[in-house]
């Protein structure tokens, strides 16, 4: 076996190699991704948006091209890409016009005048109508209604849970949001989870821990939510010589539709298993009925506890969508560089040398952070890896 470069040499060794040549797909994803950064929001409408745009792109594009009237398929894609985009994020994120619509008058102007960029432009256009349309009852818009367990007259938290509704909304790939639900954590009496429980303790605490000053860059690392830190990693392998439009197009839906459900399913498992964080159960230990769990009352994470249950991991989950997807279109062709940069991190870019280490590394930054558990990490991963599947047998034929 050959010994595993260390992330650092691999992003040199990337970063050395000639630059790849992007295209209509790659620099439509990098603009959504600056658009929904920009917009402020978090994963769940984020990702969203970027499947609803992917996939009317991908709609858009394999009109023209299989449309004999049309001449010139590489302008009329080229096209239809661009106005499926721009239709779409202008519906979804009005906001951001001034970028978008900057994003789109560059595409356009690179573009010769003539019948295929009319007839693409109208493609997408229409593309990006009838998809919003399709999902505007997907139950993005459901209000939220869940409330704490509790009893009339205890204190809750006051800080409202952060997309309870949002395992309702209907999927693009999965027949349902609870098809895949894992099963529970580990009961309070297992070694298991004495085991993790003294891991994150340990590892993950603000102040006293055992944890290296690589592993708290990585914790900071991995601290975003949002989708462009795995994007680029698709970016990577989409710029590649060789391959076109549509191919990357089919990578792209796959990889947005299968995070997007992602998403869907990961918050379907957390509040119906509505486990505690870190925070709580490290502060409680002496209610948790084991004694191999030391209660500390003042434990603080590294970092911020998001307000919504522990079990699963999201991170996981979507770095799980993300190895699936990219293994599926990585089987078809030789293997790319694994680099991306954290907008947490300042700035910072990681690589691997797999996308077993990626997703590895991902699991590791949550513990890191204080804000998981081992057995967490692990399921939200395998939760991914389902729905990545899913995804690439849809849209990439395996």
């Amino acid at each position: 076996m050959k010994p595993k470069l260390p992330a650092i040499l691999v992003v040199l060794a990337a970063l050395s190699a000639p630059a790849a040549r992007a295209d209509a797909v790659t620099d439509w994803n990098e603009r959504s991704c600056d658009a929904v950064v920009a917009a402020g929001l978090p994963a769940q409408p984020a990702n969203r948006i970027m499947a609803i745009a992917h996939t009317a792109a991908l709609q858009a594009a394999e009109g023209v091209a299989s449309d004999g009237a049309v001449q010139d398929k590489r302008v009329a894609m080229e096209a239809a890409i661009a106005a499926a985009h721009r239709t779409a994020l202008l519906k979804l994120l009005p906001v951001q016009q001034p970028l978008i619509d900057g994003a789109y008058q560059a595409a356009m102007a690179a573009l010769p005048d003539g019948a295929a960029k009319t007839a693409g432009t109208r493609a997408g256009d229409q593309a990006a109508a009838t998809l919003i349309a399709q999902r505007e009852d997907d139950g993005a818009a459901t209000q939220e209604a869940y409330r704490p367990f509790t009893t009339p007259g205890r204190y809750v938290p006051t800080t409202v849970p952060a997309v309870p509704q949002w395992s309702q909304r209907r999927p693009w790939v999965m027949p349902s949001g609870n098809a895949f639900r894992p099963g529970p954590p580990p009961t309070l009496a297992s070694e298991r989870w004495a085991r993790d429980f003294n891991e994150t303790r340990t590892l993950g605490a603000r102040t006293g821990s055992r944890r290296s000053a690589e592993q708290t860059e990585i914790a900071r690392f991995w601290e975003t939510t949002v989708p462009p830190i795995y994007h680029m990693l698709a970016r990577s392998l989409a710029q590649q010589p060789g391959r076109d439009l549509l191919r990357n197009a089919r990578l792209f839906v796959a990889l947005t539709q299968g995070m997007d459900d992602a998403m869907i399913a990961v918050f379907d498992a957390k509040y119906h298993h509505a486990a505690w964080r870190p925070i709580t159960a490290i502060r409680n230990a002496d209610q948790d009925g084991n004694a191999a769990t030391p209660q500390d009352p003042s434990w603080q994470p590294l970092l911020a506890t998001p307000m919504h249950p522990e079990y699963p991991c999201a991170h996981c989950v979507q770095s799980g969508v993300v190895a699936a997807v990219l293994q599926a279109e990585m089987a078809r062709g030789a293997a790319t560089p694994l680099r991306t940069r954290s907008a947490s991190a300042n700035g910072a870019e990681r690589g691997w040398a797999t996308l077993d280490d990626f997703v590895r590394e991902v699991g590791n930054a949550r513990v890191y952070g204080g804000m998981h558990f081992r057995f967490s990490t692990e399921a939200g991963a395998e939760l991914g890896r389902r729905i990545g599947a899913l995804a690439a047998a849809r849209h990439l034929g395996g």
